[in-house]
């Protein structure tokens, strides 16, 4: 069966590949195509050295691989369309990637899409697993649109100068925040190892100025903590934010741990992740399963590859997996293999629906472009494209509850999700000590569930 390690080589040559299911849903294989991918040109216009060069190298890749999923692609279009555009003549960078994006913009595929040098060196970062700034996690606030302290990272230059959550970023060198997105703010705050950033907080109505040094932070993708219930059941639980560099070896460390620990079953929490390395979720899903399919790809041409569990399981405890709608890309291949396996049982709301997968790759001058070249399935054959992953037991939130809901209440008995997940977890723990035995290459964990017995006022 053919692998997509070695469908997506240009000119046949063997390249290192790195398959990502990234933020905001995106999936995608990184590597540093080559300038010219061999196609026979259409013009003979000169576009070495030329602003044109990335035009074509777009074209082309989106000719040799692109995977059409909104119906939009018709191949005598785009082969006028680059002729159409090599005539043109572009005074920049500027103007030639405007012509990049318009081009991209006909697929009508969001996922398709082009990064200019700057951003491509952000989505690199995004999935290394380590940055250079100050340590701190943020988000903006979705009711006064400010730019807030998540968290300070432990060990970091922002947790040493005494960085506070809830801590409001109001500047950052002297520039106003308002009006940023967090993005923004990111570019503004990371910067060279060594330099120095002054952040402008405000905290109790008092504004402070912060002098930061930054530094390498490493980006950690695993929480996990024991959480005791009233009848002395040991719950291991674990939130998986991402699947960076880091998330595979993080995930490892975390159920061995837990296993020494006594845990006697497992909640694992993917809700709102993203997505991150493609590898790093098959590595992740094998540390949960010994045997069974993991997920299948298949390419525009009906090539598949499918990748399975290899018997290197850390734990055949009963586990409950957290969901919603914002666990994306990598977090549905893990979810569904656990799904569909019968290895867990899924709590919680319908996943995103991100069942496409990109080639993320680096072009002539530094740019980037992420293609659509494969979908994927889960283990069962379902395509969950626009679809989702359908919750075992429906959990939600009501609209008061998002509300009071903050970062201290994520597995805790103040998260009415995590209470729904302990509790399906507990149910079949109790039926477990009735006799029922748990095979984790065949577990019975859904039959153990009485589904009437399973209902929650949330």
């Amino acid at each position: 069966m053919a692998s997509l390690k070695s469908v997506f080589t240009p000119g046949g040559k063997r390249t290192p590949w790195m398959i990502l299911l990234g933020a905001g849903g995106v999936s995608a294989v990184v590597a540093l195509a080559s300038p010219t991918l061999g196609l026979p040109s259409s013009t003979s216009s000169a576009i070495i050295d030329s602003p044109k060069e990335v035009i074509d190298q777009v074209w082309q890749i989106i000719y040799r691989d692109y995977l059409d999923s909104s119906g939009t692609y018709n191949a005598n279009s785009w082969q006028q369309l680059r002729r159409d555009l090599l005539v043109k003549n572009y005074a920049g960078t500027s103007e030639s990637y405007e012509a990049i994006r318009g081009m991209l913009a006909s697929l009508d595929d969001p996922y398709t899409r082009f990064l200019d040098p700057k951003e491509f060196k952000e989505m690199q970062i995004d999935t290394s697993g380590e940055l250079t700034g100050v340590g701190i996690q943020i988000t903006l606030d979705k009711d006064t649109k400010e730019i807030v302290v998540v968290s300070p990272i432990e060990g970091t230059p922002a947790s040493r100068a005494g960085v506070q959550t809830k801590d409001v970023i109001v500047e950052v060198d002297g520039k106003s925040t308002k009006g940023m997105t967090t993005e923004d703010a990111v570019k503004l705050i990371r910067g060279k190892e060594g330099s120095e950033v002054i952040l402008g907080l405000r905290r109790n109505n008092q504004l402070l100025q912060i002098p930061l040094i930054r530094a390498r932070i490493e980006i950690h993708a695993v929480d996990s903590q024991m959480n005791t219930t009233k009848n002395g059941a040991n719950i291991g639980y674990i939130r998986l934010k991402q699947f960076n560099a880091n998330a595979s070896r993080e995930m490892r460390s975390a159920i061995k741990e837990l296993e020494k620990e006594g845990a006697d079953g497992y909640v694992l929490d993917l809700r709102s992740n993203p997505g991150g390395l493609l590898q790093a979720s098959i590595d992740i899903a094998r540390q949960w399963l010994d045997v069974g399919k993991i997920v299948s790809t298949k390419t525009r041409d009906g090539i598949e590859d499918v990748r399975r569990a290899n018997g290197s399981a850390l734990t055949s405890r009963p586990v409950v997996v957290l969901v919603n709608g914002g666990s994306a890309s990598a977090s549905e291949i893990l979810s569904g293999a656990i799904q569909d396996n019968q290895r867990g049982v899924l709590v919680g709301e319908k996943t995103f629906g991100k069942g496409l997968v990109q080639s993320v790759r680096g072009l002539v001058d530094g740019s980037g472009l992420t293609v659509t070249i494969a979908k994927y399935l889960t283990p069962n054959g379902t395509d969950i494209h626009e679809n989702g992953i359908k919750p075992d037991v429906k959990s939600e939130m009501s609209e008061k509850e998002i509300k009071t809901f903050t970062i201290e209440d994520i597995g805790t008995l103040k998260d009415v999700q995590y209470k729904a997940a302990e509790s399906t977890l507990i149910k079949s723990l109790n039926n477990l000590d009735a006799g029922r035995l748990y095979d984790p290459n065949s577990t019975n964990l859904p039959s153990a569930l009485n589904d009437k017995a399973v209902k929650f006022s949330l």
